[in-house]
């Protein structure tokens, strides 16, 4: 056999793993997708114009009530007007300003002070929500990206082996079947391919659907998936301390028991009368006009103050449980989070020191005894197939990483997405579609030598 097929498959499958130059962590058309997904998006839009709008209760709540300006006559007799002849005659111009008990405005105004701070907090998670979600759709963009980069590594083995399974085949020095076998991972592949881009088209699809752009406008990107740094592992208290900080659902939930609070006590000083003044001056023509100066006070005959405060007590007691409930969930999914990342990142690191290195031994083992005709070609299809399938797997586990950082960054309350299945392609020669969302899955075929890939065998975790 010559010599030329053995080193030619060495060759690309330690190339299969070439991750190129290091891009700094900083990536322009992420930023620039981010930009323009916060500048179009309505949701954010219209927390903001809610934010603005809650801002201006602030003043509301803080000003005096709108004086009240009364205009009348008081007339002697019915016959005819009496102003300045009848002493008692007169016209009346009268202005009463209300004046609320010392402290009502004060405390009014700190309860508005404290809804602006919730809706603040709305604003920001909406803010993340809308990051986290350009970032995962970003990353799944990226994997489909390297994921075809892997198939036409792929393509081009497969069609330099057919070429020396062809020259063997026609001396007699191998069976019709092997040159057969290599033409069908040929057709798989572009099956594969076609997938693919289906693939990329629906993540660059959904990516400016998210910054309001034409659907198929392209996204140009040269970072790679295994160029994107990997999220940094915390400890378990510096992580809680992280999500308690950031957390807009706890800060949100923190001041609304905060506004809740301050309605309490705005409730309480309501329960004190609120006071009026008035001055008025009565015009009588020739004679000497009069005029008036009143103080006025609420009687509290009819009033439901003490409700009012009851209620303001009881919707504050709701508030202050809620923010200690959300505190135990933000808790919760930030150790999960990290219990997520921690598994992601030692399957990482078994790939990068186990499966790949011991994965490229096999292909090279198998390779020199099918050099001496101690295997079948089929052998050195098996293990080149499962070679791009812990490629594969390995691409998956940085993609979940990532998936996770972003989860952290957004301080979801959303379980940690789970993580895929550890092979990846189990024995497939590439990735394929997913049943799950744009890049991220693959198809499994059947490993039985020379076999079909079966029906039914796709799965809905990412590996098909």
């Amino acid at each position: 056999m010559p010599r030329r097929l053995p080193a030619l498959l060495l060759a690309i499958s330690s190339a299969t793993r070439a991750e190129g130059p290091v891009i700094p962590a900083t990536d322009p058309v992420l930023e620039g997708l981010t930009r323009d997904a916060l500048a179009k998006s309505p949701d954010y839009a219209r927390a903001r114009a809610d934010l603005g709008a809650e801002q201006q209760l602030i003043p509301q709540a803080g000003a005096l009530p709108d004086p009240t300006l009364a205009l009348g006559i008081q007339n002697d007799g019915f016959h005819s007007i009496k102003i300045g002849v009848a002493e008692t005659s007169f016209w009346q111009v009268v202005v009463t300003q209300p004046l609320p008990w010392p402290g009502k405005r004060t405390r009014r105004e700190e309860a508005a002070r404290a809804q602006v701070g919730a809706v603040e907090a709305r604003v920001d998670r909406i803010r993340l929500t809308v990051t986290a979600d350009v970032e995962r759709t970003y990353v799944d963009l990226l994997l489909v990206h390297d994921r075809l980069d892997l198939l036409a590594r792929l393509e081009n083995l497969w069609r330099q082996a057919e070429a020396t399974v062809r020259s063997r085949y026609e001396v007699g020095a191998t069976p019709q079947s092997d040159l057969l076998r290599v033409q069908l991972e040929r057709t798989r592949l572009r099956q594969d391919r076609i997938a693919l881009e289906v693939e990329k088209r629906t993540a660059i699809q959904a990516l400016n659907r998210l910054r309001a752009h034409p659907l198929d406008e392209l996204i140009p990107t040269w970072r790679r998936l295994t160029a994107v740094p990997t999220p940094a592992l915390l400890s378990v208290d510096e992580a809680l301390t992280d999500a308690e900080r950031r957390s807009p659902d706890l800060a949100l939930a923190r001041r609304a028991a905060i506004a809740a609070d301050r309605r309490v006590a705005a409730a309480q000083r309501d329960r004190w009368p609120d006071l009026s003044v008035s001055a008025g001056v009565m015009p009588r023509g020739g004679i000497e006009p009069m005029w008036l100066a009143s103080v006025g006070i609420t009687l509290p005959v009819f009033s439901k103050k003490g409700s009012a405060v009851a209620e303001s007590e009881g919707r504050r007691d709701g508030e202050q449980q809620g923010e200690e409930a959300m505190r135990q969930v933000v808790a919760l999914r930030a150790r999960e989070r990290q219990a997520a990342l921690d598994s992601a990142l030692r399957t990482l690191q078994l790939y990068r020191e186990g499966l790949l290195i011991q994965s490229n031994a096999a292909v090279q083992s198998t390779l020199s005894q099918y050099r001496v005709g101690k295997v079948p070609f089929i052998s050195v299809l098996e293990v080149m197939r499962g070679f791009l399938a812990d490629e594969d797997g390995y691409l998956k586990a940085l993609a979940d990483a990532q998936r996770i950082g972003i989860a952290i960054r957004e301080v979801s309350l959303d379980a940690p997405p789970g993580l895929g299945t550890a092979g990846g392609i189990t024995a497939s020669s590439v990735p394929g579609p997913s049943e799950s969302g744009a890049a991220s899955g693959t198809r499994r075929v059947a490993s039985a030598a020379g076999g079909a890939a079966q029906p039914g065998a796709a799965t809905s975790s990412g590996a098909m």
